[in-house]
């Protein structure tokens, strides 16, 4: 038809009578066609006619216009339906293969209902032949064949055992037929073929020879063909219902079988045989064939024929070919499938508690990091197991851990992996509590671990959505791709967020470890050292959370103030309140301070040792007779019924003007910073006894919470202090506008008014900018915090933000020096160079120039970031050796300097400062191993680097993913604590210093109450440094030798400022940052130190040394010791002469041996100061106390941690008259010295 047209097309293009002419179609032809084709020109007329001849053809032939096309015509024939029904389809098959089984099987029953019925003693014979007797002689060889050759069948029994042949036949040829493929002899051959013509193909002949139907046929080889039959129907079962891990059960049932065929063929055949000779039944047949092939044999039943025994020699022939063989591939399925692990059943999944452990590899500290934090909650322990599904084959030693009976009850290991539906599957992850998705921080490329993490991520959802998934990421750039997750911990913000907070506020690290580990507060409480005790037992506290209108703790406040109320919980329960959340919001809020308001719908969260449900309440007898009105107690000793103005009346003057001590002059001569504690006097006296003011229930707002929250940061840029030769840079606050990766929490920081150029962030090269060249050039007031780390990731960025926050006061920032093993790139320069003091350089913490010329001599804090490519070692807990010997080096050079390091594996730790003769670390060696044996989660909280937070390791992190399962806010708090999040009207953690003029306050519990009642502060725990005693002569020493190292250098160092230089002396030196002098190495914000007090300690010391004439003779031996120290010598002068070769001036840095006061009182608040003298012993020893009791006693030194309330919390509703009143406050003060929380 197409070929009659085509000669017809050039006449079509002519126009007709009615038609329109071909050139004026072109242009109108594109509105008939799709809009989305494009609009043809005058070069596709040809395409158009061709085009219009092709809808002319299929409206004027309706043949062509669609042709229906049959597919799969093949399996139209009949053969191939019979094949689809028969072989290919799954269920019908099934049902062939279960027809056939059963027959099978009828057949076997058959033959034994013959055998019951035929009698031998009857007559033996063909059938219509005459019947004759035989009987067997036993002593004689010679049988008969006949009982052999003929049965006895009855006619019912033969006519249903030929119908079943018949059928048994048809059914087998037709199968022949059916997958015949070329070769007919291999099917002929086929063992099931051959059985099946020796049991069928004779009963047939029987219809057409009838003396034959009382031949012996051996049915019961049928057996086989049922075994046969039922392994087709197994795997067709399988197939049928998708389930792929089968081949154990295969296995068993083929073994089964097996066995069950061999004892029946034995059976059957020696019964049958014996006819001719013992004449045997069934049971004694049976009796025999399993005392035979179970090795036992009796001996009381023996074959008497040589055909029966020849069969008994093939069945155990077979026996010791076939069983063996069969074991084998049992053996080695079983072997697979304990690597691989096996199933969770099903049923278990729907009648019990499981989660998911995904993991790319199983290291067994991991292991039993999660396993003890997730079964450390008594809930978890009754209802829940633990799946763990790894990619990789089970370790030796985890192996060894999940067959104790603790584990093994609980634990199931199976070998696949997360993108295998099959094997999310076999964990039944759809049934799950929750899923936990690890990533492998051991690997060297650590993008690719989370890469690998995103993708089960992903797989885990996809499969069961309803699934709660907690992940942990590596990389912060990595975070977007899993925030559908319920609970993501990022490492490395964490990381290093913790670390900057150990530079401002030492031990962050150990406080925030131990706050996300569970544990009873049972550690050291068998040691005989007080120390270990309290810092043991104060581990034990955890956050928990509770409704308030459910709770004893905080039911009875509300409608109080938060500060009200956290202060009157921790006096009589000892619980601290940090926080709380509204119903109808879902944020979090850290110290929302006074005036916030608690309602009965609050959600509290709260330190203590346990939660309120675990609790039992015994009152005190002095709390009931308060109850009952029996006794007068003091009139704010806890929680009043009185209305606030009675009590403020009944207080008198006193707590009237305790209600300003926020802008009060400090008393102490100390620095006037924020942190500092002013003693309250009365009309400039200091006669009466100092007392705090109350806690108001109700925040009053003319008075609490004063005008430096609301108003600008003004004492930043006042008049500059007259040692300062550089100009002042103005500092403006704002929010980062390049962040390094997304997902990063907006911070308002501390910004410079104009982005820096990059040349000016190199620390050691100048540029047209600027000529510096090293630190002291630049001539900062404050001390360096210098950061090593192998590249500049972007967690790097979270380091430096908490130290920019806005909160934090301009004089109060450290310069930051980052030492990169590489040069960061410009995405990342782009990031940080909005902040000011932020610097780099190129260089190895293990390269002694590189320390020198980034200035290591002037800084206060130096982090040791662990590096990505030494995290994999080939010898477990091998990555840390080269961070380990770095930092005993630096530690040796820089003694005075604070070192925070991170370590791979915490167990390493105890090498960090280590003494190869120190007895007490030893002693701590042995306390560790014996509460590991306890089955402590902490074991390692007494090392001495770890408790002084001088050491940290990620790992210890994780248990905070796993606390997220039962406590979901945890990762929350964790985040505001780390000033990783910054939510509105949530505070932020801080810490302030307890010196000698803070000690009228006593205890910890009155300094809640100074915290709450001046500046709506919550204390939530204190970094206690002490003075360790191994014995009493050592510690005569050790304060000799502090009184030695003080008065040879107190004279000399005084006058010296910060770089060296000469400052000003006088009254006027001691008031701090603000008065414009800095002591050496104090920080502005924790180091505020008293060199008074340092001298009285002095003193204290040498009059206590006079009194005995052996500690001065020590303090003689000791001053001539200072000149015999050659290794000492050694490294100053290493030091000094690689100063000299570089350029840099000598006079920063200072030996050990010249040590000032101040020095020796910085390095007992770090934890660090060691006697130099004597490498054997360790007087000073520093810990993290959690939640301390009120009554615990405040000693110099204590640095407390804080929450402090956001400043910019109540300014948006602040009005502006209030905003006037502050502000003619804060004129009246003077802004040096003033007691306050500033912004």
């Amino acid at each position: 038809m197409a070929r009659a047209k085509l000669p017809r097309s050039p006449s079509e293009g002519k126009a007709g009578p009615g038609d329109t002419p071909a050139g004026a179609a072109a242009p109108e032809e594109p509105h008939g066609l799709s809009p989305l084709l494009p609009a043809r020109g005058g070069g596709s007329v040809g395409s158009d006619v061709g085009q219009r001849l092709h809808v002319e053809d299929f409206s004027l032939d309706s043949s062509l216009s669609q042709v229906q096309v049959e597919f799969y015509v093949n399996e139209n024939t009949f053969k191939e339906r019979l094949k689809l029904f028969f072989i290919k389809n799954q269920r019908s098959s099934l049902r062939i293969r279960l027809f056939n089984f059963s027959l099978k099987l009828l057949t076997c029953l058959l033959y034994i209902v013959r055998v019951l019925l035929d009698n031998p003693d009857q007559g033996i014979g063909c059938w219509g032949c005459t019947k004759y007797n035989y009987t067997f002689n036993g002593s004689s060889s010679e049988f008969h064949w006949a009982p052999i050759l003929w049965v006895e069948r009855k006619m019912a029994l033969w006519v249903i055992q030929v119908i079943v042949a018949t059928i048994s036949f048809l059914e087998t040829m037709l199968i022949i037929y059916l997958s015949y493929k070329g070769n007919i002899w291999e099917q002929i051959f086929h063992v099931s073929f051959v059985l099946e013509m020796i049991n069928t193909l004779p009963f047939i002949i029987t219809v057409f020879w009838p003396p034959l139907r009382n031949l012996f046929i051996p049915v019961f080889l049928n057996c086989w063909l049922a075994k046969h039959a039922l392994e087709n129907m197994i795997n067709d079962f399988h197939r049928a219902i998708l389930r792929t891990q089968s081949a154990m059960f295969n296995q068993v049932l083929i073994l089964f079988c097996t066995l069950l065929c061999l004892v029946f063929t034995g059976t059957c055949g020696i019964q049958h045989l014996e006819r001719a000779g013992g004449n045997l039944n069934l049971l004694t047949s049976f009796y025999f064939c399993i005392v035979t092939f179970s090795t036992v044999g009796f001996g009381d039943v023996t074959p008497k024929i040589w055909p029966s025994q020849l069969l008994v020699v093939i069945l155990i022939c077979v026996t010791l070919v076939v069983l063996p063989l069969q074991f084998e591939e049992l053996v080695y399925l079983w072997m697979e499938r304990q690597k691989s692990g096996g199933n969770y059943s099903r049923h278990r999944a729907r009648t019990e508690k499981h989660v998911v452990l995904c993991v790319s590899s199983l290291k067994i500290d991991l292991l039993m990091d999660f396993l003890n934090e997730f079964y450390a909650h008594p809930r978890l322990q009754q209802d829940y197991y633990v799946v763990i599904l790894c990619p990789s084959e089970m370790d030796v030693q985890v192996r060894r851990v999940l067959q104790i009976p603790l584990w093994s009850q609980r634990v199931i290991y199976l070998q696949g992996s997360a993108l295998k539906d099959q094997d999310l599957m076999r964990a039944k992850m759809d049934n799950g509590e929750a899923c936990f998705i690890l990533s492998s921080r051991n690997e060297v490329d650590r993008t690719a671990a989370d890469h690998q993490t995103i993708l089960r991520a992903w797989a885990v959802k996809d499969f069961a959505p309803n699934c709660p998934l907690y992940v942990q990421i590596l990389k912060p750039e990595n975070k977007f791709h899993v925030k559908f997750a319920d609970h993501v911990v990022c490492e490395e913000e964490c990381k290093y967020a913790m670390l900057a907070l150990n530079c401002i506020c030492p031990a962050t690290s150990t406080l925030i470890t131990l706050l996300v580990h569970t544990s009873r507060g049972q550690e050291g409480q068998e040691s005989p050292e007080q120390w270990q005790r309290t810092y043991g037992r104060c581990s034990g506290n955890e956050v928990y959370h509770i409704r308030m209108g459910d709770s004893k703790f905080f039911r009875e406040y509300e409608g109080k103030s938060f500060t009200y109320a956290a202060f009157h919980a921790h006096k009589k329960y000892g619980v601290c309140l940090i926080g709380l959340k509204r119903e109808e919001n879902k944020s979090i809020l850290l110290n929302p301070g006074p005036r916030h308001i608690l309602a009965a719908s609050d959600t509290c969260f709260y330190i203590n040792i346990t939660k309120e449900e675990n609790s039992a309440f015994i009152f005190k007898q002095e709390e009931k007779q308060k109850r009952r009105g029996l006794a007068g107690q003091a009139l704010y000793e806890g929680p009043s019924r009185l209305p606030v103005h009675s009590i403020i009346a009944s207080m008198g003057t006193v707590a009237m003007d305790l209600q300003n001590t926020d802008c009060r002059p400090s008393q102490g001569g100390s620095g006037g910073d924020g942190t500092k504690l002013t003693l309250p006097t009365e009309n400039g006296s200091g006669s009466r006894r100092p007392s705090i003011a109350p806690v108001l229930e109700l925040a009053d707002s003319s008075a609490l919470l004063p005008c430096d929250l609301l108003s600008d940061q003004s004492e930043d840029e006042v008049t500059p202090s007259d040692d300062e030769g550089l100009s002042v840079v103005e500092y403006v606050k704002g929010y980062p506008p390049n962040s390094p990766y997304i997902g990063s929490s907006p911070t308002l920081c501390h910004l410079l008014p104009v982005k820096a150029p990059f040349c000016c962030l190199r620390l050691d090269k100048g540029c047209k900018h600027n000529s510096y060249e090293d630190a002291k050039a630049y001539g900062f007031k404050n001390k360096l915090i210098i950061v090593s780390a192998e590249t500049a990731g972007n967690g790097l960025y979270n380091f430096i933000v908490p130290l920019r926050a806005y909160y934090r006061s301009r004089r109060e920032l450290n310069p930051i020096v980052l030492l990169l093993d590489n040069k960061p790139d410009h995405h990342f320069l782009e990031a940080i160079c909005c902040f000011p003091m932020v610097y780099y350089m190129e260089g190895s913490v293990d390269n002694l120039d590189s320390l020198l010329q980034c200035g290591i001599i002037y800084a206060d804090n130096l982090v040791v970031v662990d590096k990505e490519s030494t995290m994999s070692a080939e010898e477990d807990y091998m990555a840390d050796a080269k961070t380990i010997v770095n930092v005993q080096t630096m530690f040796r050079l820089f003694p005075s300097l604070s070192i925070t390091t991170e370590l791979t594996h915490p167990s390493n730790m105890r090498f960090m400062q280590f003494r190869a003769k120190d007895s007490y670390s030893l002693a701590l060696s042995k306390l560790e191993k014996q509460e590991r044996e306890n089955g402590s989660n902490l074991a390692f909280m007494f090392r001495l680097p770890f408790a002084a937070g001088r050491v940290f390791s990620i790992s210890m992190l994780d248990t905070l993913l796993y606390q997220s399962f039962v406590k979901d806010y945890m990762i929350t708090i964790t985040r505001l604590l780390l000033g990783l999040d910054t939510t509105p009207g949530s505070g932020y953690l801080c810490a302030m210093k307890v010196t000698e003029d803070d000690l009228w306050i006593r205890t910890y519990g009155r300094l809640f109450q100074k915290l709450c009642s001046s500046s709506a502060e919550i204390p939530i725990g204190i970094y206690r440094t002490e003075c360790h005693v191994f014995s009493e002569p050592h510690d005569v020493r050790a304060q000799s030798q502090i009184s030695v190292n003080m008065e040879d250098c107190e004279d000399t160092r005084e006058a010296k400022g910060p770089w060296g230089t000469r400052a000003a002396s006088g009254s006027g030196s001691t008031h701090g940052r603000h008065g414009g002098s800095a002591d050496p190495v104090e920080h502005p914000l924790l180091r505020r130190k008293s060199l008074q007090w340092a001298r009285k300690l002095s003193r204290k010391s040498t009059k206590q040394a006079g009194k005995a004439p052996v500690a001065t003779d020590w303090i003689t031996q000791q001053r001539l010791s200072l000149y015999r120290r050659s290794e000492r010598q050694e490294l100053s002068e290493l030091v000094k002469n690689r100063m000299k070769h570089l350029g840099l001036p000598t006079t920063g840095y200072e030996d050990v041996a010249n040590l000032t006061a101040s020095d020796v009182m910085n390095r007992v608040n770090l934890g660090y100061l060691q006697d130099e003298m004597n490498d054997h012993h360790q007087n000073t020893l520093s810990y993290v106390l959690i939640n301390p009791p009120p009554d615990t006693r405040l000693e110099p030194n204590d640095i407390v941690y804080l929450i402090r309330s956001d400043p910019l919390a109540h300014v948006a509703s602040s009005s502006q008259s209030r905003k006037s009143s502050c502000s003619n406050k804060l004129s009246s003060c003077n802004p040096e010295t003033r007691d306050e929380t500033q912004l």
